[in-house]
């Protein structure tokens, strides 16, 4: 099981490349973040886990302690949440 959950760890250079839109206020998603990491670090762990880590809903339940359902929902609602934040910006 150990072997089938490594990763090989991705060079700082490809890991810098990762596509971002141009017109994406980068300060902005940074308070953001901070905004929901106060108001709920449960669902600001999921979005680490989910879009900053790359892992799956599965593994982000399981490090998490919780039902893959439960990350659904919370990944739900914290992207709906950042949404909101950033189309103020």
């Amino acid at each position: 099981m150990a072997a089938k959950r490594e990763h090989a760890a991705a060079p700082l250079e490809a890991a810098l490349t990762v596509p971002v839109r141009s017109d994406l206020d980068l300060v902005a998603l940074d308070e953001a973040l901070e905004k929901l990491g106060r108001a709920d670090p449960q669902k600001l762990r999921v979005v680490e886990m989910r879009f900053f880590g790359g892992l799956s809903v599965e593994e982000t339940a399981e490090v998490m302690r919780t039902s893959p359902s439960t990350v659904k929902r919370e990944w739900s609602v914290a992207k709906a949440w950042l949404y909101e934040q950033m189309r103020g910006h």
